[in-house]
């Protein structure tokens, strides 16, 4: 299995940057508002709506407040028709009141992983600037 580990130092306090990790609902205005339309949740799933109307399904694994750790799996082959898809994000401490943000991505078959970097990198990218721009609480 590949394993794709992406981090970046978010500008904001990591009880901030948690929370709009852990609210699992919200991915669509907390997260990534342009690349990601819509979310819902059913039970553990959560599906994305795409802005080209294209759903993704996820199952929500775990959401470890202790820890600041929310895993995820990508459910049906997708875009990158993917057989094996585990994610999860991490966040830290880190000087400044400033997150750690990690985002660790294991995939089968082994070479889906560049282009899962490539996604991971620009979707983290994007993570950061969402939440350096919003107002601290």
């Amino acid at each position: 299995m590949a394993s794709v580990r992406v981090e970046t130092i978010v500008a904001a306090e990591p009880a901030a940057v948690w929370a709009a990790i852990a609210d699992v609902g919200a991915v669509h205005r907390r997260l990534l508002p342009g690349r990601v339309r819509d979310a819902r949740i059913e039970g553990d799933v959560r599906i994305l709506t795409m802005p080209d109307g294209t759903e993704v399904r996820e199952l929500i694994v775990a959401v470890d407040h202790d820890g600041r750790r929310m895993a995820y799996s990508v459910q049906g082959p997708g875009r990158l028709t993917l057989a094996h898809h585990h994610a999860a994000f991490e966040v830290f401490d880190h000087d400044g009141g400033r997150a750690r943000l990690v985002w660790t991505t294991d995939v089968l078959p082994h070479d889906r992983a560049a282009a899962v970097r490539a996604r991971v990198e620009r979707g983290l990218e994007e993570i950061r600037s969402t939440l350096e721009s919003q107002p601290a609480a």
